[in-house]
């Protein structure tokens, strides 16, 4: 039976088709004949302690470029959220309190309707901390902190560090600080006057050379992997700054840490999310908008979004 599927992102028009993994669940649901209504978190209204509302428009994907030939708006209109079968959480951080606002709104209508991802668990773990929080073990040496001291104290033991903003996204704000930086108090001072947030500090690995792993979970279990190695001069590998993908599979290390936080994601509720390993070592956590599933798709010719539906449709049923 046809589903009503809810899309809550960032509009359509500008987003780049070829890699944009939201468009891709949306031409899956397409496929399988489920009715498309997108939407911009900014036009969510709930009326207190009554309906949550959003209006968008009802639309049709299409798999080809070109400015706005990749959808056709049908109707426009404002939809009870709690009337429809799921809720595809899909806009792109910061996770600001916009972001977690969202996420409140969204939580009043859990028991009618299946939000992927649960915004509770969106909510209540954030993609660098929770990482930082309950898995430690898993990570590079790492140091969550505003205090300059305690960033000193740290770059003296590990020499070249990676700093980044705690709720960045995006690979937008980070520095590759390497032994006898000069500049390493001014970056410091600058991200710190961008966001009252800690900044999260990390032992530089040098296997960034070899790839930054993107492994695709879902409901708990890895079922996709790329590799996205950054480009010359760069300490970044995402995409969208010049990052190139490449086809990897997964080793021991990578399911040893999949196997350790597989129960942690299905008890919050993140049914799909993205984990980031580099030589080894767990350092994020993408529960809000993960990607990568249109690349993985070139990659290997197989497509995640099958799998994805299954399970959401399974759960809706």
């Amino acid at each position: 039976m046809p589903l009503r599927v809810a899309v809550q992102m960032d509009p359509i028009e500008a987003i780049h088709v070829s890699g944009d993994t939201s468009f891709a669940l949306m031409l899956e649901a397409h496929r399988r004949r489920h009715k498309i209504f997108a939407y911009h978190p900014n036009s969510l209204a709930l009326l207190a302690g009554g309906t949550l509302r959003a209006y968008g428009d009802w639309l049709t994907p299409h798999d080809v470029t070109g400015e706005n030939k990749h959808f056709t708006k049908n109707k426009s209109e404002w939809v009870n959220l709690a009337e429809v079968d799921v809720v595809l959480m899909r806009q792109d951080p910061p996770f600001d309190m916009h972001y977690i606002t969202a996420t409140h709104l969204l939580e009043t209508i859990i028991d009618k309707t299946l939000v992927v991802n649960d915004p509770r668990g969106v909510r209540n773990a954030p993609e660098k901390i929770v990482v930082a929080t309950r898995f430690a073990r898993l990570l590079p040496p790492t140091l969550i902190s505003r205090s300059l001291e305690a960033i000193a104290e740290f770059r003296t033991k590990h020499s070249d560090i990676i700093i980044k903003p705690l709720y960045g996204s995006g690979g937008a704000g980070v520095f590759l600080l390497k032994k006898g930086d000069a500049n390493v108090t001014s970056v410091v001072e600058t991200l710190l006057a961008g966001d009252r947030a800690p900044l999260m500090i990390q032992k530089y690995l040098p296997e960034i050379k070899q790839g930054d792993k993107r492994i695709i979970m879902l409901h708990g279990k890895p079922i996709a992997a790329l590799n996205r190695l950054p480009a010359k001069g760069e300490v970044r590998a995402n995409l969208h700054v010049g990052g190139q993908e490449a086809y990897t599979e997964l080793n021991e290390a990578d399911l040893r840490i999949t196997d350790a936080i597989g129960d942690f994601l299905v008890g919050q509720g993140l049914l799909l999310c993205g984990i980031d390993v580099i030589g080894g070592y767990l350092t994020e956590i993408n529960n809000t908008s993960p990607t990568g599933l249109r690349e993985i798709k070139t990659l290997t010719n197989t497509d995640p979004t099958k799998q994805i539906w299954d399970v959401i449709e399974t759960k809706i049923k």
